[in-house]
């Protein structure tokens, strides 16, 4: 059985957000992202991967496409594939997020 302790994946950085892929399967994919203060996350896409964001510690101001929502701790939003999102923290506290994925996400394709 695979298991982890998501404090073990919680770090923080001046340069920018910092990710840390929790469990990653051929069905799923998680991963932990910290952010500072002022710091922003996104926009982001996938084409095929519908996603779970779920707020672990502190606060954030999520946008959607085209819909902004704030959410606290243990707030949680449904990002269907195809949908832009960015995620910026919204409190002088850090920010803790947990991002769920499945299918996996796609890998990137270089610019042309």
């Amino acid at each position: 059985m695979d298991h982890a302790k998501l404090t073990d994946h919680v770090r923080f950085s001046e340069e920018g957000p910092e990710r840390s892929t929790v469990f990653e399967s051929d069905h799923l994919w998680s991963q932990v992202i910290c952010l500072d203060r002022n710091q922003s996350y996104g926009p982001v896409t996938d084409p095929e991967a519908d996603a779970l964001l779920t707020v672990l510690a502190g606060e954030c101001a999520v946008q959607l496409v085209k819909k902004r929502k704030r959410l606290g701790q243990w707030g949680a939003v449904l990002v269907p594939a195809r949908s832009p999102l960015s995620v910026t923290n919204a409190s002088a506290d850090p920010l803790v997020l947990l991002l769920v994925t499945a299918p996996p996400p796609a890998p990137a394709t270089p610019a042309p």
